[in-house]
């Protein structure tokens, strides 16, 4: 484990200091859900990395569909001479990989300081390969390259198809962003293979010490699923105690499986295997709590935030509740409170009769359609903006 694994007064939230810079004395980094070019250009992205704190970036395709097609901040490359010889899928990796590489550019400080920790921006492989090892494979190499930033993550789906991949990525050297990871037994397999990825290199005598690499576990969408698949059961329930059980369950899911699986995290890093690893520079794969936003407005706007708060992990949050959450956002180590609890509610949730493997099972598939679907819309917003084909 790092340095940064210190715990600090609890009550720190109360003091005055900003919450989102009060995470990193907890060991927790906090990036940005979100990237659009005015962010770059106009110094508000500098402002927040000293202001706020912040320490990475990610994007996804919804995001930049949302930035080209409700702005004008890409007008110069889609109204371009260029624009009319490329296709949609030419323009928007023009779009993307320029914003990328000028994120990273600005958080190159960040990079340096932390010693590789932070200051990382990802880009997606398109989300219509995740069950597609060899072209998944192709294109993580190729955004690298275009991307040319040693700060830079390529964000790759943890399917089973794709693991192979990740692991092959890493060897090479390739900074990744594992991604659409919602059970604790798909974090554990991508765990292995970053740490059998880095003892491959190693063996080699490869440089281990700048290979980086995250596990995004999604947080929210478990409970929104969990939360309804509770609702139709309460709706037949006659027992009780049946009743009792369920209610006990809502909106307390999706933090129990986060967790747990970060206990798990702390095995596997603390290990000797790991440390052998560790005395030749290695860096932890971290954790990244993903979908932190808020679905159910009966929830407090930053529970997703407040309750996984812990060493060595980062959250990637949304704006809407980053700005929540300096506001006010309470600071405490979190997420090692209750950790027994937490593996009684997943053990209660079999009892309720809701396997948690068929949930997340379902919204693997369900994530994946929806971010392939976030990518066709994407490839449609920028073909229509530049006149081009998708």
């Amino acid at each position: 484990m790092t340095t940064s694994s210190r715990i600090i007064d609890p009550e720190l939230g109360e003091s005055g200091k900003n919450p989102l810079k009060g995470l990193l004395d907890f060991g927790q980094s906090p990036w940005m859900d979100y990237i659009r070019r005015d962010l770059l250009t106009s110094g508000e992205l500098k402002r927040l990395i000293h202001d706020d704190g912040l320490r990475g970036m990610t994007s996804n395709p919804s995001i930049f569909a949302k930035a080209i097609s409700t702005s004008k901040d890409y007008a110069d490359i889609l109204e371009s001479p260029d624009a009319k010889k490329l296709n949609a899928t030419q323009l928007y990796e023009k779009i993307a990989i320029r914003d990328v590489q000028d994120a990273a550019d600005i958080f190159r400080p960040v990079y340096d300081e932390s010693r590789h920790r932070d200051g990382y921006v990802s880009l997606e492989v398109s989300p219509t390969l995740a069950l597609e090892k060899d072209k998944t494979l192709d294109e993580a190499r190729r955004l690298w390259k275009a991307v040319n930033r040693p700060n830079v993550m390529i964000k790759v789906p943890g399917t089973k198809e794709c693991v192979p991949a990740i692991r092959q990525l890493l060897e090479e050297g390739i900074n990744i962003n594992i991604t659409l990871l919602f059970a604790q037994s798909a974090y554990e397999q991508v765990a292995e293979q970053f740490i059998a990825a880095l003892e491959a290199r190693a063996a080699q005598g490869k440089d281990i010490a700048h290979i980086a690499s995250v596990a995004s576990f999604f947080v929210s969408r478990i409970d929104t699923l969990a939360d309804s698949l509770i609702d139709e059961k309460l709706k037949t329930a006659s027992d009780p105690q049946q009743k009792s059980l369920l209610e006990s369950l809502k909106g307390k899911v999706a933090i129990a499986n986060a967790k747990v699986t970060y206990r798990k995290y702390q095995e596997l890093f603390t290990s000797l295997r790991w440390k052998a690893l560790a005395t030749k520079g290695a860096q932890t794969q971290r954790l990244l709590w993903a979908s932190t936003s808020t679905k159910n407005k009966a929830y407090r706007d930053v529970i997703y935030v407040e309750e996984l708060i812990g060493a060595d992990t980062v959250d990637t949050i949304p704006p809407a509740t980053f700005d929540a959450f300096r506001d006010h956002g309470k600071l405490r180590a979190s997420l090692t409170e209750n950790v027994d609890q937490a593996v009684k509610t997943m053990a209660d949730l079999e009892k309720a009769g809701l396997s948690m493997k068929e949930i997340t099972g379902r919204l693997l598939v369900d994530g994946i359609k929806l971010f392939s679907d976030a990518f066709v819309e994407l490839l449609e917003a920028t073909g229509k903006s530049a006149g081009v084909r998708a």
